[in-house]
């Protein structure tokens, strides 16, 4: 049975739709991290703020109305005709819907509780329901008033490629006949005093695989497919994931639990290694992450892929990770110029020599042409959580 993603509505801080991200993904624009304060007192850092205006949620919806969910409205809005259409093709009943998230409008929540410790009553505004993990998936299941399976995913920063996964099995299952499924995640100063504290955040620029590299920077998204067993150009091949379980934040440091990830998605997609012509690394900047996802990639590629870092120009968006850099993907696939673009690996140009050689892209580097392009984008989390999805096209 063959899988495809149909459509792809994205927002984060390159930019609102395909083509604005596209641009400045392909081009590099690593100026969209500005330096900011106000999120950790007495300290600034690079953030992946989205900065353009979002839409409004329908008054119908007022009780579901946060940035999350505005931020994940104006990604379906990018494709709502393809979402109409199908939900005519197969009827209201016959959708699903699977997103996957960490900190859904836990924002809000906590500007709420403040409230709450400061003045001794909830302000009118607080809703609890914000913050439940299941959220984002109801606000779009309730906006487009469907009734097929519903659910959210939070496994942390493997959340929106774990959301492909659960969206091909309910296809596979027959449970739906389209299922819409990604991520989104916001900008909350619980997750960036978090990381801050956890001393796993870089003042500057974050520097992927870089012998200089300190930490990560922490950005916002969203990004929204369609998939169905309708043939389209760009195919959902499979996905792989495993649990290591070594420790609560740090990596198991050999990278084993990603290498199953990574050949399960392989064994899945019915390819080999060498057929993968690219691989979205998750490439955090951290030195446990980027340590462990290069020997895991050291034991697992049969030959020299070129691979790139995104979170240079986006920030790590968390639970919406898993669906932006598989977004990426599925850019890359269709890019309707002349042997397909790749996006570049943006960092200081100094490799950790404790580390093995990886074949980082640079803003030249291009899909082959003239036969099937297959890509990998890799997901790693908290927990030992490890998620690896293969998309194709047919041309």
């Amino acid at each position: 049975m063959t899988f495809y993603l149909n459509a792809l509505g994205v927002i984060c801080n390159l930019g609102a739709g395909k083509g604005a991200v596209a641009d400045a993904l392909f081009g590099g624009d690593d100026t969209r991290l500005p330096s900011t304060q106000g999120w950790v007192p007495g300290h600034a850092l690079p953030l992946g703020n989205v900065e353009l205006p979002l839409p409004a949620v329908p008054a119908t919806l007022a009780d579901r109305d946060n940035r999350n969910n505005r931020l994940l409205l104006a990604a379906a809005q990018e494709i709502e005709a393809d979402i109409r259409a199908a939900i005519a093709r197969y009827g209201h009943h016959r959708i699903g819907v699977v997103i996957g998230t960490s900190t859904t409008a836990i924002e809000e929540a906590t500007h709420g509780i403040s409230a709450y410790q400061r003045d001794g009553a909830w302000p009118a505004d607080y809703r609890y329901a914000h913050q439940e993990l299941g959220a984002p998936a109801e606000f779009l299941a309730e906006w487009l008033e469907l009734s097929g399976p519903c659910f959210g995913i939070s496994t942390a920063c493997t959340s929106g490629a774990r959301a492909l996964m659960s969206a091909q099995r309910m296809l596979r299952l027959g449970l739906c006949d389209a299922v819409l499924c990604g991520g989104a995640d916001t900008l909350c100063r619980l997750a960036i005093n978090g990381f801050f504290a956890l001393e796993a955040t870089d003042p500057e620029r974050c520097n992927p695989f870089s012998q200089h590299r300190h930490g990560i920077n922490i950005g916002e998204a969203a990004a929204l497919f369609l998939m169905t067993r309708e043939e389209a150009p760009i195919q959902y091949l499979g996905g792989g994931a495993s649990s290591d379980a070594y420790h609560m934040s740090s990596p198991e440091p050999q990278g084993l639990g990603a290498q199953q990830a990574m050949r399960a998605a392989l064994q899945e997609a019915g390819l080999d290694i060498a057929q993968i012509d690219y691989i979205n690394l998750h490439g955090t900047a951290t030195e446990h992450n980027d340590s462990m996802e290069s020997l895991a990639l050291a034991a697992v590629l049969a030959q020299d892929v070129p691979c790139s870092s995104t979170k240079s120009l986006t920030g790590h968006t968390l639970g919406a990770a898993g669906a932006l850099e598989a977004a990426f993907c599925w850019l890359a696939l269709a890019d309707d110029r002349s042997e397909r673009r790749l996006p570049p690996h943006i960092w200081d140009g100094v490799p950790d020599p404790t580390l093995p050689a990886l074949r980082f892209t640079t803003p030249d580097s291009r899909l082959p042409a003239g036969k099937p392009r297959y890509v990998m984008s890799n997901s790693f989390a908290f927990g030992g959580n490890n998620a690896s999805v293969i998309l194709g096209d047919t041309a």
